[in-house]
């Protein structure tokens, strides 16, 4: 049991905080124009990326943010600004199922790559934001030091759990059609509206938790009268 506890801590932290099952509506609402062929090439860009910058942030995240000077807090605030701001587009968006009932559908295709459409912001912020990234750098903050046999199962493990996090979010993802499907077309319209506003609540809920963090080191004391 205690081989697979890193495996279940780093899966069940990330997998908490992507949630690809409530993402793939909206990545289906960011995407629902476009030809299922294509769609299913972003999705599974979107899976490569995101398996790349969990990773990244799990091994060198904390070196790269020390290196530019950047810290978590600000990381967050950033980042939460760009998921609200994402949210805010999405939910004011026309209703597609609308526009549908007065045309011929007809998928659109693209002359951007799948590979460029899938990074902003259908992979950051959307599927791996900054709270993403904190978690899996808060992870990586606590492998063990050297080169042993502990590092090398840490390794592994939380490898492991990262490439199951990318597989799954291909798979929602890739369905996420098919998922609409069952819910209806007045049901999806339900869905990513409301994911549009729960995602507008996410960003702000990580600005405010590093803001929090920024508003807690201020001197509030020093400035005292004497």
């Amino acid at each position: 049991m205690a081989l697979t506890t890193t495996f279940l801590l780093a899966f069940g932290a990330l997998f908490s905080i992507v949630n690809p099952l409530s993402g793939a509506f909206i990545f289906f609402g960011a995407t629902r124009e476009l030809d299922p062929r294509v769609r299913a090439q972003v999705s599974r860009w979107v899976a490569i990326y995101a398996f790349a910058i969990v990773t990244a942030s799990l091994y060198v995240g904390a070196y790269v943010l020390s290196f530019f000077g950047i810290s978590i807090p600000v990381l967050r605030v950033a980042g939460g600004i760009v998921v609200a701001m994402s949210g805010w587009r999405m939910l004011n968006e026309p209703d597609a199922t609308e526009q549908r009932r007065s045309e011929t559908p007809s998928p659109r295709s693209i002359d951007v790559s799948p590979s460029r459409l899938a990074f902003y912001p259908l992979t950051m912020p959307l599927t791996t934001g900054p709270g993403t990234i904190s978690v899996a750098i808060s992870l990586g903050a606590g492998r063990p030091r050297g080169f042993h046999a502990s590092s090398v199962a840490f390794f592994i493990q939380t490898l492991a759990a990262v490439a199951l996090l990318a597989v799954l979010v291909y798979a929602f993802y890739r369905n996420s059609a098919r998922l609409a499907g069952l819910m209806g077309a007045t049901g999806t319209s339900i869905v990513v509206r409301l994911s549009a506003f729960l995602l507008i609540c996410i960003g702000i809920q990580v600005l405010w938790n590093g803001a929090s963090e920024l508003l807690s080191t201020l001197p509030l004391g020093s400035a005292g009268v004497s």
